[in-house]
């Protein structure tokens, strides 16, 4: 058991630690987990698929607390949704919808309870981090605060997504593209830029653009000793083709 996060407070910033406070107070003993804090800013879909790549190899009665949502204090519902034996608590924004999608087993709940104060622009506190301590704590939620909810809102549904939606700190450029789908023969385009396979950083010359498959199983934009993010002037959102 364990809570893991999955945000956009950024990691240097002061929304984190006090999410942490309020699920130490209310689940204190349970291990929590930094999965990410960097999250595309605002950039619901690009985050629901790099959440989606980064789920598998938690333990079963994992709860995962996930917020990424530009649209706080406005009219979307909050969800607490079950898939493949780990909770998700978050936005009902699209956010977890690639992992319901994906899912053999899922279900959604409706989030009714609201604490005494709830601030109006950080439900990642005052709101999510309760229902997610209140899981982990207890396995369940009392039955006055949700509601059985046929599904999701808001769905992107499973199918990949051909676009950058990540570029971490070496400047390279994780895609919504699962890599197992992918000829290696198979050239993408960025933009002008035609990208041979490789299957590691050494099968490229350095310097050289290149895609491969991650560790998370997705196609990643690379370059040997290099940046691809700055080489290629990648942003999160650029589309990907193929010939």
């Amino acid at each position: 058991m364990a809570i893991v996060l999955f945000t956009d407070f950024g990691s240097a910033d002061i929304y984190v630690g006090q999410v942490k406070a309020v699920l130490q107070r209310l689940a204190p003993g349970v291990p929590l987990i930094d999965l990410m804090h960097d999250a595309p800013a605002f950039d619901v879909r690009a985050s629901a698929h790099l959440l989606a790549s980064l789920t598998g190899r938690f333990s079963e009665d994992s709860v995962f607390l996930a917020v990424v949502d530009p649209g706080v204090g406005g009219a979307r519902k909050a969800v607490a949704m079950q898939a493949d034996g780990c909770w998700y608590v978050g936005p009902d924004n699209g956010l977890l919808s690639v992992v319901c999608a994906r899912a053999v087993r899922r279900a959604s709940r409706r989030i009714l309870w609201q604490p005494e104060q709830l601030s109006a622009s950080f439900h990642g506190r005052d709101l999510f981090a309760p229902v997610a301590a209140t899981l982990a704590a207890r396995g369940g939620l009392p039955d006055t605060w949700f509601e059985t909810s046929a599904g999701l809102e808001v769905d992107f549904g499973g199918d990949d997504l051909p676009e950058v939606i990540y570029i971490d700190h070496y400047g390279n450029a994780h895609t919504g593209l699962r890599a197992k789908g992918v000829d290696r023969r198979t050239s993408l385009m960025l933009g002008s830029h035609r990208l041979a396979y490789a299957r590691v950083f050494l099968d490229a010359a350095e310097g050289v653009a290149f895609w491969y498959e991650n560790s998370q199983g997705l196609v990643e934009i690379a370059v040997n000793r290099g940046s691809a993010a700055r080489l290629l002037g990648l942003n999160i959102g650029d589309r990907l083709r193929w010939s």
